[in-house]
């Protein structure tokens, strides 16, 4: 039996001196429109990108460059449109549609057909929601499976663990509507009750390392469902070659990573309005202290993410306001934390603890010390402004491939981060809570934190009685 084309993990794809891009180009790609320096694939036409996509014989392509192009041709054209030509072009070039097939070069081609498809359904699966992917798949696969009885099983397995995924992440989605819906009808039963009914977080749980690992589970789980092409499908516009028509004007397919930045924004106002709720000011200092410690073990484990929300919640100015609650508090800690993540000269700080963590997670042994969950808006825009700076196309209608090795690596770096399994155990009693425990819209927590401590001048006086007014109608 001949084995499938063996692939590197996404660690080793992108390798530390910059990525593979010498893709063992034989003569014919570099007349067959495709651009190389050095080795280097620079540009081509985007049928000629097709083409190197698509395996023969004798060829199959470098891990890197599947990756690469299947990430950035949604840019360009729709995935399923892609699949068809895949298709087509493997039909024609192996001859599949041939009545006498032969079975010797079905058994040659049949493996690396089937590894490529693998390889699309395993890191792209959401690709396949749309029926006209799985009726391509499908397609190929069954001629595939016509020449052999141990294709047969393989294929079998490919379209069993895409289906697996494809229900997998329908149940995420399903669980984050009830999750939200939840939080929004205990929203308003907070407004009526009186704060002494109100849990805190840290009757919940008073342990600040403990509370850590807790968001480290939403972190990852979360994480682990964004799919590499929302990040370039959140950038889709109109291809200028493409009849103005865009490619994803059809369906926004970024959901799971909107989820995970709505997550952010929760975590940030539960922070804030879990410092603005208690009555008392002792309290509130000792709230505060807790999201430091907080904070610092979220650090510590590699969670970049959740620490930059809780610093975010408490820098809110109906957090920040609050002058006497603040001057009880001990907060050479919370200065150290944010000297961590200064947003001057572009994160500098933070971009060398983020390597550091990098560099542990590649040598690590275990789970817990390969975490490293990047401060997430600023990873998108470190890919809008990438996506920004560079045109898709250069002027002789070619695509500008030295872009997407650039966004693929970044892309890639984040593949490995998500695939980290969280260590700790569940609790399920701290994760509901951090889960669906209503917040504070911004003017809730300004009521809050005025009346915790009056307003302090003209500007505040005058907001303070606006919220009274609309609270009370």
């Amino acid at each position: 039996q001949e084995r499938m084309p063996q692939t590197p993990p996404f660690a080793a794809m992108f390798d530390s001196s910059g990525y593979s891009r010498n893709l063992y180009q034989s003569k014919e790609d570099n007349c067959g429109g495709l651009y190389y320096h050095d080795n280097n694939l620079l540009s081509g036409s985007l049928e000629a990108l097709i083409q190197h996509l698509v395996p023969n014989i004798d060829y199959y392509p470098d891990r890197t460059y599947i990756f690469t192009f299947l990430l950035s041709s949604r840019l360009f054209m729709h995935p399923y449109e892609l699949m068809a030509k895949v298709c087509h072009l493997c039909i024609e070039q192996q001859r599949l549609s041939e009545p006498g097939l032969d079975k010797n070069r079905i058994r040659k081609i049949a493996p690396k057909i089937l590894q490529l498809l693998t390889e699309w359904t395993e890191t792209f699966p959401y690709d396949f929601r749309d029926e006209r992917m799985m009726r391509n798949l499908k397609e190929l696969a069954q001629r595939i499976a016509s020449g052999d009885e141990m294709y047969r099983k393989n294929v079998q397995q490919l379209l069993q663990n895409l289906i697996r995924k494809l229900a997998t992440v329908s149940q995420y989605e399903e669980v984050l509507a009830k999750i939200n819906a939840t939080s929004t009808d205990r929203l308003t039963v907070l407004k009526t009750k009186p704060q002494s009914i109100q849990r805190d977080i840290i009757t919940v749980c008073n342990d600040p390392y403990a509370l850590a690992q807790q968001l480290t589970h939403i972190e990852l789980e979360r994480l682990n469902y964004i799919g590499p092409e929302e990040f370039v499908q959140a950038f889709v516009q109109k291809d200028p070659l493409d009849n103005d028509k865009s490619c994803y004007g059809d369906r926004k397919k970024t959901r799971n990573l909107e989820a995970y930045v709505e997550w952010f924004n929760r975590l940030s106002y539960l922070v804030a309005t879990e410092i603005c709720m208690p009555v008392k000011k002792k309290h509130r200092a000792r709230v505060i202290e807790y999201f430091i410690d907080v904070a610092r073990e979220c650090f510590n484990i590699g969670n970049f993410n959740s620490l930059m929300a809780i610093i975010s919640g408490m820098n809110m100015s109906a957090v920040s306001r609050l002058k006497k609650t603040w001057a009880k508090v001990k907060t050479a800690k919370f200065d150290i934390l944010e000297h961590q993540m200064d947003p001057s000269s572009n994160f500098y700080n933070y971009r060398t603890a983020l390597r550091g963590a990098t560099q542990r997670s590649l040598t690590a042994h275990s789970n817990r010390e390969k975490i490293v969950i990047p401060f997430f808006s600023l990873l998108i825009k470190d890919i809008y402004f990438l996506n920004e700076g560079c045109a898709n196309r250069l002027p002789n209608g070619h695509v500008n491939f030295e872009k997407f090795w650039e966004l693929a690596k970044q892309v890639s770096e984040f593949m490995m981060w998500k695939q980290v399994e969280c260590p700790f155990e569940r609790d399920r009693k701290i994760l509901q809570y951090l889960l669906t425990v209503p917040v504070f819209s911004d003017d809730a927590l300004y009521l809050a934190s005025y009346e915790s401590e009056s307003p302090e001048n003209h500007i505040e006086k005058d907001r303070w009685k606006t919220l009274r007014f609309v609270s009370e109608v």
